[in-house]
Order: structure tokens, then sequence, then C-alpha cells
């Protein structure tokens, strides 16, 4: 019986977010192809060092322990031959992680294959490739360069993921009319609109997906996996964000409405070991304090609901 990418969390992340492939990738961009292949061949047995997203993966996957089922399931996603990614599967079974499946592309664009893994976040280095998965209707984020934030030997006990709210989890309809019209129109029209719930943006049903994780331990003395609205939104726009998450049947655990307050002194208070935000402004800043990731969504995307 052939198993099932329904049921779990499915989560696709690329080498370069998993792995800190920084000299190998100047090498492809500066040397080319050619190059880039005898060096992974040559280096196939030096086990790279963890990248960005390699705590948070390993979190995710620690999940998996928790339960008799499978929660988590971690698949490889790279534009990477086959010829080359021995080194790849060399680190991961050094690591110790507990992943088996891989999509090796040979340059190809990732977007297609992400519903045939029943994808429910996309974690990758490659700008075009995340925009694609957006375009795609899944999830994803373009992960901020730099070393992880985690101690690579401490495991996490809790996962904390944080979000923005317009053009992340909600749409971006009201952040255009902040952006054309200034503050005051924006403010006028969630007022006006407070009972009308927002529509859907790239990572609501991502939400979700994390929301039914947390009900299946509401036994259980902690919840391992925590999440929170960190919005520029402040009052009176804050209630249709609140009530478009209970339309939704869905909420996070904490939500911050900050109004313009910094977001990175907020993010390290709550601890975020992931943070989505669809402006590089907030994430770069972010990114010096928690792993962080640009979601490219703009208003006139329309992402897809998974089937």
């Amino acid at each position: 019986m052939a198993y099932d990418l329904g049921s779990p969390l499915v989560i696709g992340i690329s080498s370069r977010a998993l792995f800190d492939l920084e000299e190998e990738n100047r090498i492809f961009e500066t040397q080319g192809l050619e190059k880039y292949e005898e060096y992974q061949i040559e280096h196939e047995k030096d086990i790279l060092p963890r990248g960005t997203a390699f705590p948070l993966v390993r979190a995710f996957l620690d999940l998996n322990r928790l339960q008799d089922r499978r929660l988590v399931e971690v698949i490889v996603m790279s534009r990477n031959s086959p010829n080359t990614s021995l080194r790849i599967f060399n680190s991961i079974e050094k690591y110790g992680l507990d992943i088996t499946r891989s999509a090796l592309t040979g340059g190809s664009p990732i977007a297609p294959y992400l519903h045939a893994f029943r994808t429910d976040l996309f974690l990758s280095a490659n700008g075009d490739d995340v925009k694609n998965a957006i375009d795609n209707g899944t999830a994803a984020g373009i992960i901020m360069p730099g070393p992880p934030h985690e101690d690579p030997d401490a495991g996490l006990d809790q996962i904390r993921i944080a979000f923005d709210g317009d053009a992340v989890l909600f749409s971006a309809e009201s952040e255009k009319i902040y952006q054309e019209q200034g503050l005051s129109a924006f403010t006028e029209n969630e007022k006006r609109k407070a009972d009308i719930p927002l529509q859907k943006g790239p990572f609501a049903n991502f939400l979700t997906t994390i929301a039914h994780i947390q009900h299946s331990f509401e036994k259980a003395d902690r919840v391992p996996i925590r999440t929170a609205l960190v919005t520029s939104r402040n009052a009176p726009a804050h209630e249709r964000a609140i009530k478009t998450l209970r339309a939704w049947n869905v909420h996070v655990d904490e939500a911050y409405f900050l109004g313009g307050v910094t977001k990175k002194e907020i993010l390290a208070a709550f601890g975020a070991n992931i943070f989505f935000d669809d402006q590089k402004i907030h994430t770069e800043a972010a990114s010096e304090a928690v792993t962080s990731a640009v979601v490219p969504y703009r208003e006139g995307d329309d992402p897809r609901k998974k089937n």
C-alpha cells in the first residue's frame, strides 16, 4: 500500500537552507556548473556544516518521537543532480536526520513537484523557487542567510513559529490600501470591515495544519508547537485580524499588535524558531535574533488551496 503524504505535515527543504552551501554556491555562480560538480564529487565525503534552517528541521523531525504516528515528513527538494547529491545525503546520515525522501531536479524548477509531494511548507534560499511555490499555492519562504541561532548540540523542546499578518496569514488586500492611500484610509477600512473576514494569505492553510498537530496534544502537559501573530497592525485594526482567525476556526497562541514598534525584540522575547514576514526590512532586522524567512507575496497573487 502506498504511503499517504496527505496525513503528516510535509516540509520541503532546499539543500542550501538545510546546510551551509554558500562556498559551493559561489563556485557555481562564478565558475559554472562543471566546476561545481567537480567540487561536490571531490568533497563527497566531507560533511557539510549546519545551515540556517537546520535546527528547525531537526525539531520538526523530533515531533515524530512523541506519538505512535508520523506527524512530519521532511523532503529535500534541490536543483542538484543525482550525481552531485551524495554529499547532501552523507551529511544527513552523519547528523542522524530522519530524512529519506528527495526531489533532485537537475536544475529544473522545483514548483511543479510541490503538489505531487503534498508539500505544506517549502523553505529555500532560492527566491525564484519560493516565488513560484507561492504562485502555485504552497506556503513558502526565502530563508535569510546566517548561521543557525540555536545551540547545534541542543534540541528544542518546543517549536515557536511567528507570522506577520497581512500578506502572510491574510491576503494583501488591506496592505494595498495602506501602501496606496496611507494609514488613515487603512484604519478606516479595517474599522468598517471589522466583521468581514480577510481572505486567506499564503500561510493560512499552513497555520491550519499546525493547529491540527497542536490539537492532537491537547491532553499533554505541553503542546510542542506554539504560534504567534506579530503584526504592525494595532487598535482598532486588531479586531478584524482576531475575528478573521475566529472565522477560520483557527487560533494563534499569542498575538502582538505593534503599531510600528520594531519586531526584532518582540520575536527574541517570544523565542521564535522561525519568523515569516512579507517585507525584507523586517526579516533582515529580525534575522539578527531569530531565523527569518521572506514571503514574496503581493496583491494580485492568488495562492490556490491545497487539495
